[in-house]
């Protein structure tokens, strides 16, 4: 009986030893969440704007805010001005298609029939490689066309941007446009070509004539903004070809703890056919058929070094300091008076992005032969300028 009652005990430890040995397998209910794709509803609209104030005066006797000279002394040599008051939309209409306006309702102290409305364009992106925009825009033909003016390292635009413009090369133009970015290996490159009606905003052609321009700037060190760029256009004005060409460059280079220093270069040359006409409209029949509209050619550069630092604080970011020298001769080759133009400025940087801004510099132009009662004239130009924007 003992002998029973010892093997029914070990035989009981055995089998519950062996039942502890087996592995215990836990079920475990997984749920599969799909998580829904939020669709993205149109159109998405995006408001923009800057407003730029300033105070202007300029040291040189007899000669206005604007540069003209007045033989009779009746300049008036300092001014407060509202430069700028652009207000500008983004209309995402569909993935693919925008709608871009940009108005100036500071251009309605002037003239309004071919002022207040600068970009009025409809561009479809086909994806990065292709993008074709149709409408009033400007087209691209420089460093100065891929910047808003309330983010360049001056006080305006360069003398030759706004030459060019009047000339039907840059600023505002009504047309249609293709670009988009490949890449040369590691390298990206941009191009854009364009067909212009070439004579200004808010206006229908008035001689058929059109403007053919194109440009190819490579990215050559996205870290120190290393690009170069070309840039090139044909046309026809009453009848006479005409052309531009132009070359551009940008380089920045970080010197020490918050410092650093860009560089920005350009240089133009073009027909100036607006001159040529001017002229033209002056002559009788026989001097006019004497003209020759190769013979008005415009030429011209800029250098812009800018030194900025670094600050970082919530209401103070930034100090910079720029010095813009600028050659341009509107006739190169006939009656030449070339213009030369220092612009030192120190900008006062007090949130990101240029959103608040203050400006304070000096504009000295030389002639090489100061005509009088025109802007022809040599000038000093002080003046302090405020800037906001979204």
């Amino acid at each position: 009986m003992k002998q029973q009652l010892i093997i029914s005990i070990f035989s009981l430890f055995v089998v519950q030893n062996i039942q502890a040995q087996e592995p215990v397998y836990e079920k475990i209910e997984v749920h599969v969440v799909e998580t829904k794709k939020e669709e993205v509803k149109y159109p998405k609209l995006k408001l923009g704007g800057v407003f730029q104030a300033r105070y202007l005066a300029n040291f040189k006797k007899d000669v206005d805010i604007n540069g003209l000279q007045h033989s009779d002394g009746k300049s008036v040599d300092n001014s407060f001005e509202i430069k700028r008051m652009r207000i500008s939309l983004a209309a995402q209409i569909s993935e693919n298609l925008e709608l871009n306006t940009l108005i100036n309702l500071a251009d309605f102290k002037n003239d309004p029939k071919t002022r207040v409305l600068e970009n009025a364009f409809a561009k479809y992106t086909v994806n990065k490689h292709l993008q074709i925009q149709a409408g009033q825009f400007r087209p691209q033909f420089g460093i100065e066309d891929s910047h808003a003016v309330d983010i360049i390292k001056s006080i305006d635009w360069s003398n030759a941007y706004y030459l060019m413009g009047s000339n039907g090369w840059q600023s505002f133009q009504i047309g249609v446009s293709a670009g988009g970015q490949v890449d040369l290996g590691k390298i990206p490159m941009n191009y854009s070509v364009a067909i212009t009606n070439g004579n200004g905003k808010n206006t229908t052609d008035n001689n058929n004539g059109k403007h053919y321009t194109s440009r190819v700037w490579l990215n050559l060190d996205k870290k120190k903004d290393f690009a170069v760029g070309i840039s090139g256009g044909i046309g026809e004005e009453n009848a006479h070809k005409v052309y531009a060409y132009g070359f551009d460059f940008t380089y920045k280079v970080s010197l020490a703890k918050n410092w650093s220093v860009d560089f920005r270069i350009e240089g133009y040359q073009a027909t100036n056919h607006v001159l040529y006409a001017s002229v033209l409209a002056t002559l009788d029949e026989v001097e006019a058929a004497k003209l020759n509209i190769d013979d008005y050619m415009l030429q011209g550069f800029y250098i812009l070094p800018n030194l900025r630092y670094e600050i970082g604080n919530p209401r103070f970011k930034a100090i910079e300091l720029s010095l813009r020298y600028e050659y341009l001769d509107a006739s190169s080759k006939i009656d030449s008076n070339p213009r030369q133009t220092w612009t030192p400025m120190l900008s006062l940087e007090f949130l990101k992005n240029y959103g608040a801004r203050l400006q304070i510099g000096m504009q000295f132009d030389n002639y090489k032969t100061n005509i009088a009662n025109t802007k022809n004239y040599n000038s000093s130009l002080a003046f302090v300028q405020f800037q906001c924007r979204l």
